[in-house]
Parts: C-alpha cells; sequence; structure tokens
C-alpha cells in the first residue's frame, strides 16, 4: 500500500541531475554513430533504416507506456532509440529528399514547437513532473522524437554548411549549454523552459561529437568504426546506469 502511495507521487521519468545530462549526451553521441553504422556501414540506406528504428522506438514507446512507474533501463533505452530514429530520418530528410540543412532544422523546429505547444493546451503542461498519464507520455516521446531529429540536422548545418567543423559545432553547442547552466543557477528563468533548451541543445553536440568519431580524417573526423565506438558508448552507458544515481521525478502539483 505504501509503495503504490509513494508511485502517485512519481513521474514516470528521470529526476534532472548531473547523471540525466551524462547519460543523454551518451545517448545522442550512439544515436549519431549507430544510425550511421545502419545506413552506411551496413548499406541499409536512409529510408530502411529509419523504419527499423522508428519500429523498434513505438514498440518501446508502448513498454513505456504500459509500465507502470519509471524504469531506468526501459527509458535510457527508448531514448536511444529516438536519437537513432532522429540520425536517419533526418539524413533521409536531408540528403535523400533534398531539403537541405537549413530547410529540415526549420521544418522539424516548426514540428517541435508545435508538439510543445499541443501539449501545453492539452495537458496544462510540459514539465518533466507532468509524465504520468499515458497522453503526457505520448506528448512526451513525440516532442523528444523532433527534438532529436532536430538536433541531428542542425548539428550537420553547423558543422557542414556554416563550415565550423565537427570540433567547432561541438564548441559551440557545448558553450550554449553552459550559458543554459548558468542561466539555471543564477537567474529565475523558467525551469522547463530551460530544461527543454537544453534537452535540444544535447542533441547537436551528440551529433558532431559523433560524427567526429566516425568521418573520415580528411574530412575532420577520426575515422573510427563505427560499431567499435557504438559498443564503448553503448558499454559506458551500461557502467553509467549502475554507477549514477536513477530515481523518478517527483509529480508536479
Amino acid at each position: 500500500m505504501q509503495a503504490q502511495r509513494l508511485e502517485s507521487t512519481l513521474a514516470k521519468v528521470p529526476a534532472i541531475t548531473l547523471g540525466f545530462w551524462l547519460l543523454k549526451i551518451a545517448a545522442t553521441t550512439l544515436g549519431e554513430t549507430a544510425g550511421d553504422a545502419a545506413s552506411m556501414s551496413l548499406h541499409l540506406g536512409y529510408l530502411t533504416s529509419t523504419l527499423i528504428f522508428a519500429a523498434l522506438f513505438a514498440t518501446l514507446v508502448l513498454a513505456q507506456i504500459r509500465a507502470s512507474s519509471f524504469r531506468p533501463t526501459l527509458y535510457w533505452s527508448t531514448i536511444i532509440a529516438t536519437t537513432t530514429v532522429g540520425t536517419t530520418l533526418a539524413d533521409f530528410a536531408d540528403r535523400s529528399l533534398g531539403i537541405g540543412y537549413a530547410g529540415g532544422s526549420s521544418l522539424l523546429l516548426a514540428l517541435l514547437g508545435a508538439s510543445l505547444l499541443l501539449w501545453r493546451r492539452s495537458t496544462g503542461s510540459v514539465a518533466v513532473g507532468s509524465v504520468r498519464s499515458g497522453k503526457a507520455e505520448m506528448f512526451y516521446w513525440v516532442t523528444i522524437m523532433f527534438s532529436q531529429t532536430l538536433g541531428t540536422a542542425l548539428g550537420d548545418w553547423s558543422a557542414d554548411t556554416a563550415g565550423l567543423g565537427y570540433q567547432g559545432a561541438a564548441v559551440v553547442f557545448g558553450s550554449a549549454l553552459a550559458v543554459v547552466a548558468l542561466m539555471y543557477w543564477r537567474t529565475a528563468a523558467s525551469r522547463t523552459a530551460l530544461f527543454w533548451a537544453a534537452f535540444i541543445l544535447t542533441r547537436p553536440l551528440g551529433a558532431v561529437l559523433g560524427d567526429f568519431l566516425d568521418k573520415p580524417i580528411t574530412s575532420g573526423g577520426l575515422e573510427l568504426s563505427r560499431f567499435a565506438a557504438s559498443a564503448v558508448l553503448l558499454g559506458a552507458m551500461v557502467v553509467a546506469l549502475r554507477l549514477l544515481p536513477q530515481r523518478a521525478a517527483a509529480v508536479a502539483h
């Protein structure tokens, strides 16, 4: 009975801690290397890879919704699925459909904004602590999927079209995250707005870090094996899940 009362005061997503952000960056970097491994190294192509990862994403989201409480392994598996499908979907739109990085980023930014707006109008809040009902969870994961896809397109645009390179783009997005962190500690800005700003920015950071690891040396990367890089990142996440505290966020009232 006491356990049931405790679960009723907790959301089905993790509390926002330093460990959360470290895992998020690792997951987004893994999504880039794993997505590229499927679409490029395995020669599955962007569309086929997107369909595979989208099916995995849908399956895991369904499991998330059916779960009675926060499950760390299930949650982070779903995050990884969003970032892999985000990688291949953005690449499909940008390269196969010819929308381009700027066009893809603009479209995805509009979709992300629409998702957050509809979520707020439908449930009254987009705060992490509000993710308890099935409806809120659906909005949460759709919003995350759009943010992951946007991050891939934005990262590619910054590194390639804007000419920053992978390291330069990483410095830009890392600096932007530092500004968000400073605002969190030094200002009274909305915690919910700062969370989503940081959540969105970690994706292009992970995208350029992933590209830096596996792209050719002539293109500014380290040319590491995509499979090896993905395995190392996945192993690091497994270890981190063991060592870093993982607890459910408190339900927002």
